[in-house]
């Protein structure tokens, strides 16, 4: 039986994961997520009764009572690099025995559910409506750091999608998961699913020019005329590879569904769009 050294899997004094600051009764198997910490305070509001609340960085969680589940609501921040910290001390919750620092013998399974905010990259995909992940690109490069990334990866379109836009050998080679695809047609039947790239950030990385002028200007377009399949890609964010990719080595069950914000191709942008999200965020609670 491993014993995980205490620099391997940090636990506070309190008996909380480092920087969550969540003990493993203060987590349900149901969790939604978002990046905006305030959004799990809008999460929240429609919950029937709250069971604790706990904040520390970016990191807010909420768990409470909806409609008869109980349901964790956690904000994990902007950046791939911040999924690998959420999704890995919530595994350890619900599977690491913070006592003795092993394995429980039991595994236990968690369902997740990124809502979060996204440009569209296809004229189908217009300001205003959810598009579910189906399948990610991730240009992190952060599933490439564990073992066996190979049993979770869709080679075949990691080839095709390198072949079509010839990326920089200066960049992380792009990987593609899909999500869980029960999960997709129970939260997603309705919404429009897709392909998203998660980017390492939000400007250059996404062909944004502001003042900076771009290594690569033509990769937007590159990317809005690749084809595989019935697959095309429809948006780009930050995060939904990382979830996509760490929740199937883990063993969990796991998607990102996106409000569009703005669409690339039509060069629009809406700012105000609280109300669209409470829709989803409801929808998602409704049905996960």
């Amino acid at each position: 039986m491993r014993i995980i050294p205490e620099s391997e899997l940090i636990i506070n004094a309190d008996g909380s994961a480092f920087h969550l600051h969540l003990k493993p009764e203060q987590i349900s198997d149901k969790i939604v997520m978002m990046g905006d910490p305030d959004r799990v305070t809008i999460t929240a509001s429609f919950f029937d009764s709250v069971e604790q609340e706990v904040h520390n960085r970016e990191f807010h969680t909420i768990t409470g009572m909806y409609k008869g589940k109980r349901i964790t609501a956690l904000s994990h921040g902007i950046g791939t690099d911040n999924i690998d910290i959420v999704l890995t001390e919530l595994d350890a919750l619900a599977n690491i025995d913070f006592e003795t620092r092993s394995v429980k013998d039991e595994f236990k399974p968690l369902t997740l559910v990124r809502i979060g905010t996204s440009g569209g990259m296809q004229p189908h995909c217009p300001v205003g409506s959810y598009v579910i992940s189906e399948k990610s690109i991730g240009f992190d490069g952060l599933i490439h750091y564990y073992a066996d990334s190979k049993t979770v990866r869709e080679e075949d379109f990691e080839e095709a999608f390198r072949k079509h836009v010839n990326p920089s050998p200066y960049l992380c080679t792009p990987y593609v998961v899909s999500a869980d695809e029960e999960l997709v047609n129970r939260i997603g039947f309705d919404m429009i699913k897709g392909v998203t790239i998660s980017a390492v950030g939000f400007y250059g990385p996404q062909g944004r020019y502001v003042r900076l002028p771009l290594a690569d200007p033509d990769m937007n377009t590159k990317i809005q005329s690749f084809h595989y399949g019935k697959y095309v890609i429809t948006n780009y964010e930050m995060e939904s590879s990382a979830v996509a990719g760490l929740s199937k080595l883990m063993g969990h069950k796991a998607m990102t569904v996106c409000l569009i914000i703005a669409n690339r191709v039509t060069l629009n942008s809406k700012v105000d769009y609280k109300g669209s999200m409470e829709e989803l965020i409801k929808t998602v609670l409704d049905r996960v």
